[in-house]
């Protein structure tokens, strides 16, 4: 049987391309970009990836070239929040188009349990505290068992009580009280949380800087403060840079430890500040100190390059703790920028 070659252009589609880029890339790099893709993007691209077949080199070609061009074109077309808003005020009413954009804007899922769902524990417990006892039962009756659990452990105690006698007692929730807390939910408490979660343009480009090598990052701020001196100071001021490690406490130090691979954490020490490099030492075994030092010493120069890569990924690190909850950062620069 003849195996047939995706060989035309013109008939891929949107999620096609998405997905023989994504292939193009490897493993490593189509992970990161994943990171940043919510459910639903992950699987349509999968189910289209799955279905590719095979998929000819010069049709690879041409749409990595398609895609330099889109990406050096001053006049590519940009998405963001405000150019949508700014189009669904030529057609809908105000009212109809805040309510669209903080749905946007809130949490991903399509329905208001889904959204619950991915909404940090600490908040949807800060809201729920100031909630009736029976309404916050019927919250936790409908999210997953794990995020409950974590809520009720985070409300105070006496309360969370009241809410487990609540539970307890529930029988099966009737559709309209089902109905008045989503709609309690989505008015009040989505509502102000997506407004809370607007990104300032600042602490965007902050994350993005802190994902350049060093001498990329160096380059445009460089440039930017030649232009807009106070803009580039609040980026420099949010960003999150590999010496900022030297602000955690030995508890973090130590989850930091468990979590990085050794080979990783040499070559990220290898170029550290004497200060950094100690508070890592003070916080090991004497043994495993030991061993460190001999393998920074063993190894002889090191890249530049990789010096770079390993102390990103140590900063990647510590913010996927904070996303776990395990180490908490906060965003500024303050004396409190890590708490534990």
């Amino acid at each position: 049987m003849a195996i047939r070659v995706r060989e035309d252009y013109r008939t891929l589609t949107g999620p096609e391309k998405a997905a023989i880029m994504v292939l193009s890339l490897g493993e490593e790099h189509a992970a990161k970009l994943f990171q940043h893709m919510d459910d639903e993007e992950i699987k349509e691209i999968s189910q289209t990836m799955a279905n590719l077949g095979t998929v000819s080199a010069n049709l690879i070609e041409r749409l990595f070239v398609e895609f330099a061009e889109q990406m050096s074109a001053t006049g590519s077309l940009v998405g963001t929040y405000d150019s949508t808003e700014r189009l669904l005020m030529k057609t809908l009413s105000k009212d109809k188009v805040d309510a669209i954009m903080e749905d946007i804007r809130g949490p991903a899922g399509r329905t208001m349990w889904d959204k619950l769902a991915n909404v940090n524990e600490n908040v949807l417990a800060n809201y729920l505290k100031n909630e009736y006892p029976q309404t916050v039962a019927v919250v936790l009756s409908k999210i997953r068992a794990e995020h409950a659990g974590r809520v009720l452990t985070i409300l105070p105690e006496s309360f969370a009580m009241e809410v487990i006698m609540r539970m307890l007692r529930m029988e099966a929730v009737q559709k309209e009280v089902l109905d008045d807390v989503e709609r309690t939910l989505r008015t009040e408490f989505m509502t102000n949380l997506a407004r809370a979660s607007r990104r300032d343009s600042h602490e965007m480009l902050a994350e993005i800087f802190n994902n350049l090598d060093r001498a990329t990052e160096h380059r445009f701020i460089a440039a930017l403060e030649e232009r807009n001196r106070d803009s580039a100071e609040r980026i420099k001021a949010l960003m999150f840079t590999f010496e900022d490690l030297g602000k955690l406490d030995p508890s973090g130090v130590q989850a930091m430890l468990r979590a990085v691979d050794k080979s990783k954490l040499s070559i990220a020490l290898k170029g550290a500040s004497e200060t950094l490099r100690d508070l890592f030492f003070t916080n090991m075994s004497e043994r495993a100190g030991k061993m460190l030092r001999e393998e920074m010493a063993s190894m002889g120069p090191v890249r530049l390059r990789d010096v770079e890569e390993a102390q990103m990924m140590m900063v990647q690190t510590a913010k996927d703790l904070a996303a776990r909850g395990e180490i908490v950062m906060s965003e500024g620069k303050g004396e409190d920028e890590l708490i534990y």
